[in-house]
């Protein structure tokens, strides 16, 4: 009695007829007689293998523990190797996936391997690719999960990050003292400024007050006229006379005075008193 098998889309069946491979089957119904076929299904969609954790060397010589998930499918255009070139596709990706590791991890130093997590990615994707290819699997991805180093590097690295912070936070707290200083220069260089020019200014005002005021004497100056300054000169000897001395000095420029206030004159303008003497 024929059984029915019903492929699904996302399926490939394997049919063996008294053993000899006949190719791969499906979708849809795929007819197998008992004692005659042999059938085997394959799922073509993508597989998440969950490669736990494993201890590796790196090139430094540091062991660290990694556990990382391989993502990977059956090729459609080759499902027939993945039945006929291995026992246990999934067993055996799962074990080059780990040696693989090993190999990729042994030639990256302790800190590229922490810092560098995308590159080992694809390296492993890369190598595990090229070799399952002849299983007729398609290796799409790999994620290292977890990167566990040992206590005493974990120790140092958490020491190193705390130091970091310590000079990041130096660094800032130096940047703002300089910034701070630069702008009390700043402004004490602005206040000097300031004070120089209001000095040259009040003294631009004071010099220009004196040449007013120089000016206006000149002015006043060149308003009076010689009888004044006789006058004035004749006020000066009354008050000299008024004092207790009994010698008076009078200048030769005395009767020159006296003739331009009118008085001592001739008619015709001479002087008639004598030089100065002494009385």
């Amino acid at each position: 009695m024929a059984i029915l098998n019903f492929v699904r889309d996302y399926e490939k069946l394997a049919r063996f007829k008294f053993g000899r491979f006949q190719g791969m089957k499906g979708p849809g119904p795929v007819i197998a007689i008992p004692i005659v076929h042999q059938v085997r299904k394959v799922d073509t969609r993508t597989e998440v293998l969950d490669i736990p954790r494993q201890t590796n060397i790196t090139r430094d010589n540091a062991s660290i523990g990694i556990d990382f998930l391989v993502y990977m499918r059956v090729d459609v255009n080759n499902a027939e190797r993945a039945v006929m070139e291995v026992e246990d596709y999934v067993q055996a990706v799962a074990g080059l996936a780990t040696t693989t590791l090993r190999a990729v991890v042994g030639d990256i130093s302790l800190d590229d391997v922490l810092s560098q997590r995308e590159r080992i990615n694809e390296l492993i994707r890369a190598r595990l690719d090229a070799e399952t290819e002849r299983w007729g699997i398609k290796v799409t991805n790999v994620e290292i999960r977890e990167i566990d180093p040992p206590r005493e590097i974990q120790e140092a690295m958490n020491r190193q990050m705390s130091a970091e912070r310590v000079r990041r936070a130096v660094i800032l707290e130096a940047d703002g003292t300089r910034e701070a200083s630069i702008k009390v220069a700043e402004g004490q260089k602005q206040a000097e400024i300031l004070r120089a020019e209001g000095d040259q200014q009040a003294a631009v005002l004071r010099a220009n007050g004196f040449a007013e005021a120089l000016r206006q004497i000149s002015a006043v100056a060149r308003g009076l006229d010689s009888r004044t300054m006789g006058l004035q000169y004749l006020d000066a000897l009354k008050a000299i006379g008024e004092g207790p001395s009994s010698k008076f000095i009078f200048p030769m420029e005395f009767t020159s005075l006296l003739a331009a206030v009118g008085v001592g004159s001739d008619g015709d303008g001479a002087p008639s008193a004598p030089p100065a003497r002494s009385v």
